[in-house]
């Protein structure tokens, strides 16, 4: 199958340097060519590391806020990870605990630099794994590219599956890229370690979906919509072409938000399938650099959280079914019942059904420094955001 990468509108009012537009067209058909986005597919999982004595309440917390159910857990020498799942047509979360507080690996290293990243030096999103058609050519015309990657052996020692390709972290980012060989109707089998259902997390996952039936949110939460990393200023373009120099997915557009000195730019998938299968993927950053502040007097709340906890995942946003209950939207249905049982929100819910669609943040997680958003969409509204909403957003993420 032949694809067309630049054949998808653009959205958006940022404007890009010349040396953007020119590299995205090249990049991408270059991309094409290879006929690497047509076996690059979707994102099978999402990889999150927590400190020790972290994950059992960080899976009780997703599986209250989310649709994510406990599947099981793999155990290696140095780490618990434990596979969460909605369904086969939406990325699973691979949750790993690292066992001895003392243990020092590249990920830690990641965040011992940055002032609030280091409290908590194990807490981080690691990266995707994304299900490809053929590993071996995939990595093959990556790494003639000059794209690295960890050796298998390497692969070990950090205890990440055996069946995996992992990238080395991104210059950009911090985040890796997995490649994980699987077709379209093959199960999701990760080779890590021993299996077990740990009876400690699955306890924890019932409670918390019990109380998520109770409270009556259950059907009203959908899989992920988009995941948002926050970079810096200087970064803003390179990280976009990066990764999707990694993945098969294309540019959609970008928003200056100048009250906030922030721009949002979005990427979706170039093989057409909804946000659901494989999420959106957001670059946020400042349009000048935290020096030029004291000079212009501007806000610059994403280059502050990236000075605090480096560059990595702000937040994770998980879609709420259109429709209402007891005259009440299902977003605020949502936040309400789940605000009651003492889960923090940074600002209240906003936009409308007149803008096309609400959304909210909620205060950082204590487990994993990670924020959920809920979002609501309307009917049939086909944009991605609002700049008002993601202006408030910004600025109620900054206090964070």
């Amino acid at each position: 199958m032949s694809f067309n990468s630049l054949k998808f509108d653009r959205h958006g009012d940022k404007e890009h340097s010349p040396f953007f537009e020119e590299n995205l067209i090249r990049l991408l058909e270059e991309r094409d060519r290879l006929g690497l986005t047509s076996m690059i597919h979707e994102i099978d999982a999402l990889m999150i590391t927590v400190d020790p004595e972290h994950s059992i309440e960080y899976v009780a917390e997703l599986a209250l806020m989310t649709p994510y159910h406990y599947l099981v857990t793999l155990e290696t020498e140095k780490h618990w990870t434990h596979v969460l799942r909605i369904d086969l047509n939406s990325p699973d979360i691979l949750l790993r605990e690292v066992k001895d507080p003392n243990f020092r690996g590249i990920f830690r290293s990641l965040n011992e630099i940055y002032p609030v990243g280091a409290k908590k030096p194990n807490s981080r999103y690691m990266g995707e794994i994304i299900r490809v058609s053929d590993l071996h050519s995939v990595v093959q015309l990556q790494q003639q590219r000059e794209f690295r990657f960890f050796n298998q052996d390497e692969v070990r020692k950090l205890e990440l599956p055996g069946n995996i390709a992992v990238s080395k972290p991104s210059p950009y980012t911090h985040n890796i890229v997995a490649y994980l060989e699987r077709q379209q109707d093959e199960p999701r089998v990760y080779a890590l370690g021993v299996s077990v259902i740990r009876p400690d997390v699955q306890a924890a996952y019932v409670e918390a979906k019990s109380l998520q039936n109770k409270l009556g949110i259950s059907d009203l939460l959908l899989p992920l919509d988009h995941l948002a990393t926050r970079v810096y200023s200087q970064n803003r373009e390179v990280a976009i072409l990066e990764y999707l120099s990694w993945s098969s997915y294309y540019f959609w557009g970008a928003y200056n938000i100048k009250d906030q000195n922030s721009s949002t730019n979005v990427t979706k998938s170039a093989h057409s399938i909804p946000e659901s299968k494989s999420p959106a993927k957001v670059f946020t950053a400042n349009n000048t650099p935290y020096f030029i502040n004291h000079l212009e007097k501007l806000p610059s709340p994403t280059e502050t959280f990236v000075r605090n906890y480096g560059p990595r995942l702000h937040h994770m946003a998980i879609s709420v079914k259109d429709g209402e209950l007891g005259g009440k939207e299902h977003i605020d249905v949502v936040v309400d019942a789940i605000a009651k049982n003492g889960k923090g929100f940074l600002l209240d819910v906003i936009g409308s059904k007149e803008q096309g669609l609400k959304q909210i943040f909620s205060n950082a997680s204590e487990h994993s420094s990670l924020i959920i958003e809920y979002v609501q969409r309307y009917g049939s509204f086909d944009g991605f955001f609002t700049k008002e909403n993601v202006a408030k957003l910004t600025e109620a993420a900054g206090f964070m």
